[in-house]
């Protein structure tokens, strides 16, 4: 068990070693985890309505809010670069995260031109598309009037009861554990990490491509089902590998097959829906004046609960592995039947459709 935990935690902080080179692999490494980063801030500071009047209050202009920003992705990465303990690689990605959604607000300031010929685009040249900004205009301004609040009359229940529980169902199904430590993963199961994680990075791309051709030719919901169904499958791929472990007359390479079967299952299928679609389901459910408070609301709890599993998986993990991914597949379980009972179908409607639907 001691050794099974040094492996587990020594993925948290690497020692420098004197041999230690950067390479042009170690490079690329590091810009797509900015990217990354700075996708995450853009999410997060896209439906953040506070911003402007913190920039009102304290008189900065979008370049000093630009500077600030600069200022606290740079001590960021500082300190997940030198850090010597826990505290300080946390506090790191905090200051990241902070930098990137400062960037992400003030690289949306002063775009109302651009979403007028955005939309002229959209809709065809000839298209009188100045009634539709005028409305998008008046939405926008109605939400910053919106109070959080707000967010909690009856008549916005069940869409709450949806947005929220999606986000709580995706981080507790183990999306964040496996995502940061599925290379110490690999190693309890005695699976090459290296050729794990690089079997990973291949199919990023050609998984994600799947969700957006799957989405809008099965739908929202059957897809969100089949992508929890294929979760729950990796978790259970997961449980047998470990439960499998050191089992007298089992083959020795079962375990790290199918563990390496079940990480590749559920990066997949993850990826492919229960990973961005509560994020459109969301911002469809919710009406327009209602999307920035709702937004936000769900992002805290998206990233807390994410927070939450994170932190917890590696003691989950020394606790029992088998019980770990029997959780994870239980609560991916329930996820299929949230979505069969709770989640609407909005493959096809406008906001306006979808709307008039709930009303009804």
């Amino acid at each position: 068990m001691e050794g099974e935990s040094s492996s587990i935690e020594k993925g948290l902080l690497v020692e420098k070693e004197e041999n230690a080179n950067t390479t042009p692999l170690l490079v690329f490494t590091a810009f797509i985890i900015v990217s990354a980063s700075f996708s995450f801030g853009v999410a997060l500071g896209h439906t953040a309505g506070t911003m402007a009047s913190i920039m009102e209050e304290l008189d900065l202009s979008i370049a000093q809010t630009l500077w600030i920003a600069e200022v606290f992705c740079i001590s960021g990465w500082l300190a997940i670069a030198l850090a010597k303990n826990i505290i300080w690689l946390d506090l790191g990605r905090f200051f990241v995260g902070t930098g990137a959604g400062l960037l992400s607000y003030v690289a949306k300031e002063g775009r109302d031109k651009e979403c007028q010929v955005v939309l002229q685009k959209l809709r065809g040249d000839e298209a009188d598309i100045l009634k539709e900004i005028r409305e998008i205009m008046m939405s926008v301004d109605g939400s910053a009037n919106t109070s959080m609040r707000s967010l909690f009359r009856k008549k916005y229940t069940h869409q709450l009861i949806i947005g929220v529980g999606l986000m709580l169902l995706q981080q507790l199904g183990g999306s964040a554990g496996l995502s940061y430590y599925a290379g110490s993963v690999f190693d309890l199961a005695g699976f090459p990490s290296r050729i794990g994680m690089t079997v990973l990075s291949i199919v990023i791309v050609p998984k994600a491509i799947l969700g957006l051709i799957l989405v809008e030719r099965w739908g929202r919901r059957p897809l969100l089902m089949a992508s929890a169904f294929g979760l729950c499958l990796g978790c259970i791929s997961l449980a047998l590998a470990f439960g499998l472990k050191g089992v007298p007359g089992i083959n020795v390479n079962v375990t790290p097959t199918l563990a390496f079967i079940g990480i590749l299952t559920y990066n997949m299928m993850f990826a492919a829906g229960l990973g961005g679609l509560p994020w459109i389901i969301m911002s469809e459910i919710f009406p327009i004046n209602m999307k920035v408070v709702a937004g936000s609301l769900v992002s805290i709890t998206n990233w807390l609960t994410g927070w939450i599993v994170s932190y917890c998986f590696n003691f989950m993990l020394l606790w029992s592995p088998t019980g770990t991914f029997i959780i994870f597949a239980m609560i991916s379980g329930v996820t299929i039947v949230f979505a069969w009972c709770l989640v609407p179908e909005t493959r096809g409607l406008t906001l306006e459709e979808i709307q008039l639907r709930r009303a009804h």
